[in-house]
């Protein structure tokens, strides 16, 4: 038995160190595309580009990073001022030193806001449009317009299932973050990268059918980045932090579909919802609804989409965010009409 304790403190020790060498492999292979911002006393990571007001900010989903607007970002920048961010803990950011409440991803995007040329108009997908919606509901001056990219209504009713799903999909993120400290993330990866996929598939089998549909859903969904970015992404999801910030977003995701569902109006700021193919009936009815916070709401279905529209269609968000730039100024430029916040932005 302390023969056995040995070998596995050995182990652990050798995952460990393997660990450390690779994250700072790692660092030099694949430095931040943007810059780090100092944002209430952490840094998150920017990514900005273009020219022209209003700026589009980019709120991506509940684990998601800036690479998810890869194809969208670099056309509009061609129309708008641009920047698309890491949450904490996430990407390039730095990792969360506050609990992640709704009040705090609030005050972490105003902090990014504050960097861009305001109001702004803001795209938010899945989790994030939960998060813009919210935004916009507490501060409207700071908003020219929103793109809800397949905002995830369902998750508004907290039911018992859906809290159990959140719980199991918390503990599997412990879980990830405990092995990727000590080196078997990364391995696993290396080993699914140089041909061995059948060692990364049943190390994750043992965290149930769910976990693992899970993991070769978002796979899918991530191979469909330009190739040149895996390597990054996969470097990114060898750190113990970015578990831990999926783990915590998961565990605001029910209050932050709660305030959402709370968002009485919105009034006449330029709203677009783009819903995926795939969502069943009642999902398009909500997404319908959520228009009507806007006398300017408006619902577009892609039709070749998923959940993740902007890497299957991206043209379809780059044309609805166009749409509402558009209908952004129109809105200035109207009589009486408020251009800049009052609170100094």
């Amino acid at each position: 038995m302390a023969l056995l304790a040995a070998v596995l403190v050995l182990l652990l020790l050798a995952g460990a160190i393997y660990q450390g060498i690779g994250s700072r492999l790692s660092a030099q292979r694949h430095p931040p595309p943007g810059t780090l911002v100092d944002i209430g006393g952490q840094r998150l990571h920017l990514v900005r580009s273009g020219t022209g007001s209003p700026a589009v900010v980019f709120e991506a989903g509940v684990a998601a990073s800036s690479l998810s607007w890869t194809f969208v970002q670099p056309a509009v920048a061609t129309f708008a001022t641009t920047c698309a961010y890491d949450r904490a803990g996430l990407g390039w950011s730095d990792a969360a030193r506050s609990a992640r409440s709704v009040d705090q991803l609030i005050a972490e995007l105003r902090g990014v806001l504050a960097t861009t040329p305001g109001p702004a108009v803001l795209v938010g997908h899945s989790f994030g449009a939960f998060l813009v919606l919210v935004y916009c509901a507490r501060y409207p001056a700071d908003v020219a317009g929103l793109v809800l990219v397949d905002p995830p209504t369902e998750w508004q009713d907290l039911t018992d299932e859906r809290a159990r799903l959140l719980r199991r999909g918390i503990q599997a993120s412990h879980i990830g973050g405990a092995l990727a400290r000590v080196g078997v993330v990364r391995g696993c990866l290396a080993l699914l990268t140089g041909g061995a996929p059948g060692v990364p598939r049943n190390f994750v089998r043992v965290l149930g059918p769910r976990a693992l549909r899970t993991l070769e859903h978002l796979v899918g969904e991530v191979r469909k980045l330009p190739p040149e970015i895996h390597p990054a992404v996969q470097a990114l999801w060898c750190e113990p932090k970015c578990f831990r910030a999926m783990a915590e977003h998961l565990a605001a995701l029910g209050a932050l579909g709660q305030a959402a569902a709370e968002v009485p109006s919105l009034g006449d700021v330029p709203l677009t919802i783009v819903s995926g193919r795939d969502q069943p009936a009642e999902g398009l009815a909500q997404h319908r609804q959520l228009t009507r916070l806007s006398s300017q709401g408006r619902h577009i279905v892609a039709a070749k989409s998923g959940h993740w529209i902007h890497l299957d269609e991206p043209e379809v968000v780059v044309s609805a965010i166009r749409d509402i730039v558009e209908r952004a100024g129109e809105r200035v430029l109207e009589p009486g009409a408020r251009v800049n916040s009052t609170d100094g932005r």
